[in-house]
């Protein structure tokens, strides 16, 4: 009985000491490479092109399922067709945890802990993608790659997602919209692919693999069937009312005092959105590297996607410093070309004062419009090879180091001599005309000698004997109460671009629409949720996935 006893007692350690280790076992896994390939065929559909890298976690639950999601039910199972590690997958199923979606079964080739395995899978068919867009006459397609569940997933993963535009598309047409969930905010590559097919493609080295990115592109609707094209989901209002109204309901109309507060922050996000119009085209090319040293300050604002308002401001200060024009009317605006400027000016410049004394409204908006667009497409032709992001911030460090100056001068002279000289580089700050306010508060301003052809009826106040800031002996300062002064540039930008081109925002939309079509922003409601094992995807364009073992 003892010796029963004792081999039972051991069995059960033994099988204790077995199954502890594996009791202890979770999921855990990195994503380091994700690629999702977007085909937006000629008949409206879409064909989808996944590369998954895990990286299992040394001990961690082996790897034998991973759960796709995909943006319709509208699919054939039979025809979807998986491999791991090159080798194919036999067992295709539909998901029971992502919903609509696919289950990959590993089999023998599941991936171990501490290993890694490379997943591919294509579906070729994937219906009901597209949308008649917000502009008439385009279809819109929205797309979030797979993601999964923080809590198993962790690390940086550089993700690529690529759109491959119906043919036909040609390379003036198509917009791109602005990704959500946090992606970085560089452009899209823009190209062909083997096709001859436009495509855009997004690329950031250090996203994630457990946030939810939604990227999309519209086109004209003429190269896809008409009824390929799904109803206009509601509006961003008609969605924000949706969800409240369901909330509210939800529990019982207790937050019914807060509708107020979240209707008005709803317009002021729908405002800024509205309000942000990128006129710079993505790049032809995948991003380089290192700064492209050289930009004049108006190149520079190009860059950094700074007003067109402002951009017209700094080159009317730029051509009236040179000597080359003067305000002879403020209101309404009115300038006149000057025969011998002190300083030769640039290309836009010389184009900016062409278009500036055009008397016809009409016919000026036409002239500062091809003069835009030719500025951007410089900027974008100058910056092939370089590297946007540190290009910026090469800029940026400009503009810092001159408000530095300007702010540690000694007297109101040099202040003043350090912000005229600095003037087109101090206004690439977003804070231009507060910052102008804070440092010319109090005291005076000692006003440059191209001031009167700036602003004739507002002359400086004259006869006022000091020193130069460089030292040069007695001349005649014109000074102005820093007040006034400050007042006065913070018109010049409200004011000087709508005198010249009409309304600012019809005029950047139009230069937009050539250079970088504003992008076509849709909600499309349902559910968007994503990760671990209990995904529910109802929505266009949107993808969860699950990974794991054992489900």
């Amino acid at each position: 009985m003892r010796k029963r006893l004792l081999v039972l007692v051991l069995v059960t350690l033994t099988m204790a000491l077995i199954a502890s280790p594996a009791s202890a076992q979770a999921y855990s896994f990195q994503v380091p490479e994700q690629t999702a390939d977007v085909y937006l065929e000629a008949d409206g559909s879409m064909r989808l092109v996944y590369r998954i890298l895990f990286a299992n976690d040394p001990g961690a639950t082996p790897i034998d399922f991973v759960d796709v999601g995909l943006p319709t039910d509208d699919y054939d199972l039979g025809s979807v067709r998986a491999w791991v590690e090159g080798q194919p997958i036999s067992s295709i199923e539909a998901s029971p945890y992502v919903t609509p979606g696919i289950a990959l079964g590993l089999g023998l080739a599941s991936i171990a802990g501490g290993r890694t395995g490379e997943v591919i899978v294509e579906i070729p068919r994937v219906g009901n993608v597209l949308y008649a867009g917000d502009e008439q006459g385009y279809a819109s397609a929205k797309f979030s790659p797979s993601w999964f569940d923080s809590q198993f997933v962790h690390g940086s993963t550089d993700m690529t997602v690529t759109f491959h535009l119906p043919p036909g598309v040609q390379p003036d047409q198509p917009r791109w919209h602005t990704p959500t969930g946090g992606w970085s905010e560089s452009p899209p590559a823009v190209g062909l692919d083997e096709e001859g097919r436009i495509v855009y493609s997004w690329r950031d080295t250090s996203a994630n693999a457990y946030t939810q990115f939604i990227f999309g592109a519209s086109f004209p609707s003429a190269v896809v069937p008409a009824e390929a094209l799904q109803a206009p989901a509601p509006g961003l209002f008609a969605g924000l009312f949706a969800a409240l109204a369901s909330l509210i309901a939800g529990i019982a109309g207790c937050l019914f005092p807060l509708l107020p507060v979240l209707i008005v922050v709803g317009l002021i996000v729908f405002a800024r959105s509205r309000s942000r119009l990128a006129y710079l085209p993505p790049k032809i090319a995948v991003e380089g590297h290192g700064i492209k040293r050289g930009l004049t300050a108006v190149e520079s604002a190009v860059l950094l996607q700074t007003g067109l308002d402002k951009v017209l401001t700094m080159m009317l200060f730029g051509v009236i410093r040179k000597g080359g024009a003067r305000v002879i009317q403020p209101e309404p605006l009115k300038i006149e070309a000057l025969p011998a400027p002190t300083t030769e000016l640039r290309a836009y410049e010389t184009a900016f004062l062409k278009a500036a004394i055009e008397p016809d409204l009409r016919l000026r908006q036409r002239a500062f419009s091809d003069l835009m667009i030719d500025l951007v497409r410089s900027v974008q032709t100058k910056m092939k090879g370089f590297s946007t992001g540190e290009t910026r911030d090469y800029y940026r460090s400009i503009m810092r180091k001159a408000w530095a100056e300007v702010e540690a001068a000694g007297t109101p002279e040099v202040r003043s001599e350090r912000y005229s000289e600095g003037l087109e580089w101090l206004m690439l700050d977003g804070d231009f005309d507060d910052r102008t306010r804070r440092t010319f508060t109090s005291g005076l301003v000692y006003v440059p000698v191209w001031w009167s052809n700036y602003s004739p009826a507002r002359p400086a106040t004259p006869g006022v004997s000091g020193t130069s800031a460089r030292g040069s002996g007695a001349v005649s300062l014109p000074h102005l109460p820093g007040a006034d002064f400050a007042a006065s540039m913070a018109r010049s930008v409200q004011n000087s671009a709508g005198a010249l081109v009409g309304n600012v925002a019809a005029f950047t939309q139009g230069v937009a629409k050539t250079t970088n079509p504003p992008p076509v922003t849709r909600s499309y409601g349902g559910s968007r949720s994503g990760g671990g094992c209990a995904c529910a995807c109802a929505c266009a364009g949107c993808a969860c996935a699950c990974a794991g073992g054992g489900r």
